[in-house]
């Protein structure tokens, strides 16, 4: 597989044993966490959900799992917000941390996100390639 932006969904279930998504996201980066590619706009999304799933501190296994390194991260660019904004117009439906994820996939030149979100994803085009490839 080649490189895959990462959105809050998967992320959020490698964490959360009784998601649906927890096989696969684990599948996922047990096979492909070198070529993972993690916003840092999702991270604040996918630890506020841990803890308001699972419970107070439930963030902690996410954090201590960032920081082993497996996985880079990829911050924002001035051109990602100026893309996001381009994206939230053609797509309201989509908000600032799926656009964020859909700018720095255009910007790496990456057409795999790796997301549980498929209605969202599927209907965006970007502008590298004809359309996202969704895993896992």
């Amino acid at each position: 597989m080649t490189a895959a932006v990462v959105d809050s969904g998967v992320l959020y279930a490698l964490f959360d044993r009784s998601d649906a998504w927890h096989p696969r996201s684990v599948a996922f980066f047990t096979a492909h966490a070198q070529d993972a590619v993690i916003p840092l706009t999702i991270l604040g999304e996918v630890g506020y959900m841990l803890d308001a799933r699972l419970g107070p501190g439930a963030a902690k296994s996410l954090a201590d799992w960032l920081s082993r390194g497996l996985v880079p991260f990829e911050g924002l660019l001035p051109q990602d917000l100026r893309r996001m904004t381009v994206l939230m117009s053609k797509y309201p439906e989509l908000g600032f941390v799926d656009t964020s994820v859909v700018a720095i996939a255009e910007r790496l030149m990456i057409d795999t996100i790796a997301t549980t979100d498929r209605r969202h994803f599927s209907g965006v085009r970007p502008s590298h390639a004809e359309r996202f490839r969704l895993v896992p």
